[in-house]
């Protein structure tokens, strides 16, 4: 995932979606995604068909989220034979890998690892209707035709159950313009799991986003001393999967 260059095709239904607004182009995944901005203060996602974590599921995350944290408001979401997309209102930040964040890694990693926190404790466990546990991913994996080691089917002993972003890599935290965390985007994976099955996560992709020696940062920043053995086993969950 990345920023993409301005000079990029727009896509037919993104130019319908934005009406007569003006786009720019802010992120690319690497199945082919785009997200544009407009200027009227949208964001317009836009992609093919995802089977592990579409766009209709991130909408009806968002919603039953947006009761309790801050996430965007979403305004359209809908599918052809082919893609998929989602309109929500702009909100007023950058995520976490912007040019800015990345130029400072500390007040970035920070913000995430705070933003984690604050997400799992403001989401009613007993309310979410959606698991991230370990047998969904390995059957979701599955059922996309990857194999999962069998070592990879026994997690470790539960630590503290909360509602899982499922996503938790550092780009999908937006801070605001003091550094401090904002909201969280891209909810498509969100369920219950282990608060490990997140900060594993968030805490590897530092290393993806900042370079190495920021993985502890941030887990220190969520208020927790690193466990080793559950770091190692959802690390190598998400990578399997």
């Amino acid at each position: 995932m990345s920023i993409p260059s301005t000079h990029i095709e727009v896509p037919s239904r993104v130019r319908e979606l934005a009406c007569r607004a003006t786009l720019a182009p802010v992120w690319h995944n690497n199945i082919g995604g785009l997200t544009f901005r407009t200027d009227d203060e949208r964001f317009i996602k836009y992609g093919p068909l995802d089977a592990e974590a579409n766009m209709r599921d991130e909408a009806e995350r968002m919603r039953w989220a947006s009761r309790w944290t801050a996430v965007p408001e979403v305004i359209d979401q809908g599918q052809d034979e082919s893609h998929e997309w989602l309109v929500t209102v702009a909100v007023p930040g950058e995520s976490a890998v912007a040019p800015r964040w990345i130029a400072e890694p500390a007040t970035a990693v920070r913000a995430v690892g705070e933003g984690l926190r604050a997400l799992h404790d403001a989401l009613p466990v007993g309310e979410c209707p959606w698991s991230w546990g370990v047998p969904e991913r390995v059957a979701n994996a599955e059922a996309r035709g990857i194999h999962v080691p069998d070592a990879m089917r026994d997690a470790p002993p539960m630590d503290t159950l909360v509602v899982c972003h499922g996503d938790a890599c550092v780009p999908n935290t937006l801070l605001d313009a003091d550094g401090r965390w904002l909201a969280h985007v891209d909810l498509a994976a969100l369920g219950t799991a282990d608060r490990w099955a997140d900060i594993a996560v968030a805490s590897m992709s530092t290393t993806w986003n900042y370079g190495p020696g920021w993985d502890d940062a941030l887990i220190e920043a969520y208020g927790v001393e690193p466990d080793r053995e559950r770091l190692a086993y959802y690390r190598d969950l998400w990578n399997a999967t």
